[in-house]
């Protein structure tokens, strides 16, 4: 039971949390996006996160104009 009692708390501070920073974004002027900007488009972010790697490096590489290298350190960085 003492379980069910800690999820609820782990609940309400998460809510407290979200209640916060709305206020902090709103009284700042800010708006938080729901999709962070990556400095790519989202054709290689969804290529890099679908586990094709080698494509999102190539598609990056002509985006950027950038060399082999800085385009697997950047796509290795997004993840997937």
């Amino acid at each position: 039971m003492s379980e069910f009692i800690e999820i609820d708390k782990l609940k309400l501070q998460v809510a407290r949390l979200e209640r916060q920073i709305e206020f902090l974004l709103g009284h700042l002027g800010l708006e938080y996006p729901e999709e962070p900007d990556y400095g790519a488009s989202p054709e290689v972010v969804a290529l890099a996160r679908g586990g094709k790697k080698m494509q999102a490096i190539k598609l990056y590489m002509r985006e950027a104009n950038v060399g082999l290298q800085v385009a697997k350190e950047f796509v290795e960085s997004l993840g997937g």
